[in-house]
């Protein structure tokens, strides 16, 4: 019902205009015209298929609008709108003083058009603010919540968004990290992530598109899992052409934490100051620590370098090595523990059959 009103409103209006057009013709001219009724007529037939057609185009502009606001979220669009009224009220009140000077006639447009100008960019000036700092303006707004005092005390810090970057989306580890509630705050992917997503599923290499498919695929499932915390935003830097230094300014920007597997990005971001999360290094980090004297089952996959060793795996690619184990290959064992050793490739264990231990 409203569509129809909107384009019946634009119509009546062109068919309005185009009446009464006829009146700003020179007398002259309406005096050569035989027929003024049927000119009018025209003209308001003319001008209602132009009304139509804008109408039709606002329609649509309407509901597209319409549809992304539905999506904001009811803080975004608070924070928005007093942003925009402060900045109005900011800008009425700067330029006030223009309105009081004496200006020439020749010179009279310049009121109007430093009122429309100084309008226009106060307005974006205060929803830019309104998106950077919305979040303190709201605990202003409720002082006395518990979160807000633990906050001004430094008790408590507000998490931090995580971006998401494209290795980190293909890896499908961040999945898992999310069910498992160790990661906090809202998880925004860029939209030039998604770009570059879309670009490796449709490349022609084989493995480059299976990639490409496979983050877009962990993208929906997490979506799906989490539809408030997961969020596809639109920021994009045209004067940025690689994504890695995109991913970097628009973590800057929002001040959140950027979620990556890839070294050298992260450590591009450390330089910047901006805070990484690397997934390998968590990973690393979970590994479990066996002490001297701890036991575990252990199958002898193949010689060690010494005559009597055997070298096994534990289920994160950990070596160990044990000693009298050449002659236990191929068979599961309990050995424990007698050292371990970090090394640049990472870390290695030695032990011993258990029952020689016991012996």
């Amino acid at each position: 019902m409203l569509d129809f009103v909107i384009i019946l409103l634009f119509i009546l209006g062109g068919a309005g205009v185009g009446f009464d057009a006829v009146e700003l013709l020179p007398p002259s001219v309406q005096e050569q015209i035989t027929n003024l009724e049927a000119l009018r007529w025209i003209l308001a037939s003319f001008t209602a298929i132009i009304g139509f057609a804008v109408g039709l185009t606002v329609q649509v502009t309407y509901r597209r609008l319409e549809k992304q606001v539905r999506q904001l979220p009811i803080e975004v669009i608070l924070t928005r709108a007093v942003g925009l009224v402060l900045g109005l009220l900011l800008a009425n009140l700067m330029l006030a003083p223009i309105f009081l000077l004496p200006f020439p006639s020749e010179f009279a447009f310049i009121k109007p058009l430093a009122a429309i100008l100084g309008s226009v960019m106060f307005a974006f000036l205060g929803i830019s603010l309104a998106d950077t700092h919305g979040r303190t303006f709201l605990r202003l707004i409720n002082p006395n919540s518990l979160d807000t005092m633990l906050v001004a005390e430094g008790t408590l810090k507000p998490a931090a968004s995580k971006v998401l970057d494209t290795s980190c989306i293909i890896d499908g580890r961040i999945e898992e990290l999310l069910n498992t509630g160790f990661v906090e705050g809202q998880i925004l992917i860029p939209q030039f992530v998604l770009q570059e997503l879309q670009q490796l599923a449709d490349a022609a290499n084989d493995q480059k598109r299976i990639r490409g498919r496979r983050g877009l695929d962990i993208l929906k499932a997490m979506q799906t899992a989490y539809p408030e915390r997961l969020i596809i935003h639109r920021a994009d830097y045209e004067d940025i052409h690689t994504v890695d230094a995109k991913l970097v300014r628009f973590t800057q920007e929002i001040n959140g934490t950027l979620l990556t597997n890839d070294y050298n990005l992260s450590k591009v971001a450390n330089l910047q100051k901006v805070p990484v999360l690397n997934v390998n290094d968590l990973a690393h980090a979970m590994r479990p620590i066996y002490l001297p004297g701890d036991s575990l089952e252990l199958k002898i996959l193949k010689e060690g370098k010494e005559p009597s060793q055997g070298v096994g795996y534990l289920d994160d690619g950990t070596m160990v090595v044990v000693e009298e184990g050449r002659n236990h290959l191929g068979a599961e064992m309990r050995v424990v523990v007698t050292s371990a050793l970090q090394t640049s490739a990472g870390r290695m264990i030695f032990a011993r059959p258990q029952a020689s231990v016991a012996a």
